[in-house]
């Protein structure tokens, strides 16, 4: 099969293609696995930071990609939930014990055996894949194939971070950042909280644009103040910045919830910023998104599909990955960007 491989860790900023097309064996599932035709994977900022080394995988060469929409072509011994050509999902989530005292809480995304697609395990950026049949999701008939990509992660994510807020119709929710997950945010928000008013901070001025006419109620940049406090933020940022900026745009107990896998580096010049009174004090919150569990990506599914949830993507085939990864890195495009792989 061919897939685009990552060989070792790189600076995108030096490098502008980190992955090789490469010719691999087509995988054969295992006991309760099943073997996936994929048909289009989403790219998603994550893959940005195993490139770059903040969250590396452990073993390289490896296949990226965790917003994997495809066919299942066979299955291994013992697995029977899926029959071929069945359509179905992959996200982050590639295995968690089911055992261990997070998991058994519910906590599955906190197991201490947490394992990632695309990182952990070779993911969508190739022709195949195999995982386990228990962390596969069917796919709603109501996307197509390119559509149904970002819902495995920016829209699964996006709808954990939502669910941490607490947030309650007819309150101000804050966005900082405007990216694939955050534009999902929007719809979700429209759709469960009909009365919440919307205000996105983004450092592009075509970011704030989208973000109006998705019904955000006001934009500015990252470090602009809200014309009224806040009862929840969410920061889909790489950066740390925002996180000063957004406490200070907090209403009195309210919480910011932080939905990136890392930040890049220490911004030690906005850290000696924060102060107690202005930024911590009146029970202000922080909070941070760990990876999904099997539960938000089906949640957020079946929300989508009642709600029409329908991503912006721009699409680019398998061979144009590095490209893709380029485009996102330098925030050129909005919305999501999708790699159409099988037909």
């Amino acid at each position: 099969m061919k897939a685009m491989v990552l060989d070792a860790i790189t600076n995108l900023a030096e490098n502008p293609r980190p992955l090789r097309m490469a010719e691999l064996p087509k995988p054969e599932p295992g006991p309760g696995e099943i073997l996936i035709k994929v048909l289009t994977c989403g790219v998603c900022h994550t893959e940005l930071d195993e490139i770059e080394g903040r969250t590396p995988p452990p073993v390289l060469p490896v296949v990226l990609g965790h917003q994997v929409v495809g066919l299942v072509e066979g299955n291994g011994p013992n697995a029977t939930r899926f029959t071929p050509g069945t359509r179905v999902g992959v996200a982050w989530i590639f295995h968690a014990c089911g055992e261990c005292e997070q998991c058994r809480a519910g906590n599955e995304n906190l197991c201490p055996n947490f394992l990632a697609t695309g990182r952990d395990a070779n993911g969508g950026y190739a022709e195949y894949m195999t995982i386990s049949e228990e962390f596969v999701y069917p796919i709603p008939g109501v996307f197509d194939d390119v559509e149904a990509a970002p819902l495995l992660c920016a829209g699964a994510i996006g709808y954990r971070s939502l669910m941490l807020t607490n947030l309650k119709d007819g309150q101000n929710l804050g966005l900082t950042g405007f990216g694939a997950s955050a534009h999902l945010v929007v719809s979700m928000v429209r759709h469960r909280y009909p009365n919440a008013k919307i205000y996105v901070f983004a450092r592009s001025p075509e970011q704030r644009a989208f973000a109006r006419e998705l019904g955000a109620v006001w934009t500015g940049d990252i470090d602009a103040t809200a014309p009224e406090p806040l009862h929840a933020i969410i920061d889909t940022t790489p950066v740390w910045k925002p996180i000063v900026e957004a406490m200070r745009n907090l209403a009195p107990g309210g919480r910011l919830v932080i939905n990136a896998i890392r930040k890049e580096g220490v911004d030690k010049e906005y850290l000696l910023r924060l102060e107690y009174s202005e930024h911590l004090w009146m029970e202000k919150e922080i909070k941070s998104v760990a990876n999904v569990t099997r539960a938000d990506v089906t949640g957020f599914l079946a929300l989508a599909a009642e709600a029409r949830i329908l991503p912006e993507v721009e699409t680019f085939d398998l061979a144009a990955a590095n490209e893709a990864l380029y485009a996102l890195r330098a925030g050129s495009s909005r919305g999501a960007k999708v790699l159409v792989i099988g037909r």
